[in-house]
C-alpha cells in the first residue's frame, strides 16, 4: 500500500492557505508516503505524466495535519510519481491544524 487510506474528501475544517504564495510561507519537510491520506479518489494521469507539472504551481504538495493525521490536499501526481521512483517519502509543506500554529 502507498497510502495510509484513500479518501475523497477533506475532513478538516477550512484554513486561510488557498494560493501557492499562502503555502509557501510553510517551509518543506519530509513526510512519509505510507502516512499520507488522500483527499481525492482519482488521480489525472495527464499531470502525472506532464513534464511541466509545477510550472504554473508549488513544487511540494500541501498536507494538512488534522486530528493525529495527514492529508495530502494537493500534489497527488507528485506522491504517486514518487512512489514509482520507489521513493517512501517527499517533501511537502505541512499546515498543521492540531497545533496553535503552522509547522
Amino acid at each position: 500500500m502507498i497510502f495510509r487510506s484513500v479518501g475523497d474528501d477533506r475532513p478538516y475544517p477550512e484554513h486561510e492557505l488557498r494560493t501557492p504564495a499562502d503555502w509557501a510561507s510553510l517551509p518543506p519537510q519530509q513526510v512519509r508516503l505510507a502516512d499520507l491520506i488522500t483527499t481525492k479518489r482519482t488521480l489525472d494521469l495527464e499531470a502525472l505524466l506532464a513534464e511541466d507539472s509545477t510550472f504554473y504551481g508549488d513544487l511540494f504538495p500541501h498536507v494538512v495535519r488534522y486530528d493525529g493525521a495527514l492529508y495530502l490536499e494537493d500534489g497527488l501526481h507528485r506522491a504517486v510519481r514518487s512512489a514509482l521512483h520507489h521513493r517512501t517519502v517527499m517533501h511537502a509543506r505541512v499546515l498543521d491544524l492540531d497545533s496553535s500554529g503552522p509547522t
